[in-house]
């Protein structure tokens, strides 16, 4: 499965502080639990490569208008 491929599984996102500085990301789904541990500074870099797919994947849906 790749990027692009439609998926009809579901799953729970959550994303947190633990209690030990890290941040969190678990995913859960049927059969399925993702539990992944950053420091503070990835998972700053996560959130601007999250910030940066959304700008672009807008960009694309106004070019399909």
């Amino acid at each position: 499965m790749g990027i692009n491929d439609e998926s009809n599984i579901e799953a729970n996102l959550q994303i947190g502080p633990t209690d030990a500085g890290m941040v969190r990301i678990y995913v859960e789904g049927p059969g399925l639990e993702v539990p992944m541990d950053f420091e503070p500074d990835e998972a700053e870099e996560i959130a601007e490569e999250i910030r940066a797919s959304a700008a672009r994947a807008r960009a694309i849906a106004r070019k399909k208008r």
